[in-house]
């Protein structure tokens, strides 16, 4: 995988939104009674509204949120999956 090809889809401004979107994903993680399933929703839809506020509303904001949002979730579950699979864990 070319991780360049995946960087340059996202508008550098939105580094930021990708780590808010990261860290808000996480915070919920460890919330009780917050399914896991609501979590990408959840993350997805706050990636859209900072992008919407930093480039402001337009079609290319509404996709750059949606990428953002879930490249932060891609990002949490290939790092979980590495370390779960390093560490020989099968949960």
């Amino acid at each position: 995988m070319d991780w360049n090809m995946i960087f340059e889809l996202i508008d550098p401004r939105l580094l930021i939104v990708l780590a808010a979107c990261w860290v808000i994903g996480a915070v919920l993680k460890v919330t009780p009674n917050v399914p896991d399933w609501i979590i990408v929703y959840a993350v997805i839809v706050v990636g859209v509204f900072l992008t919407i506020g930093i480039l402001g509303w337009s079609v290319e904001s509404l996709i750059q949120g949606i990428l953002t949002g879930a490249f932060s979730v891609f990002g949490h579950q290939a790092l979980k999956q590495t370390a779960k699979a390093v560490g020989g864990s099968n949960e």
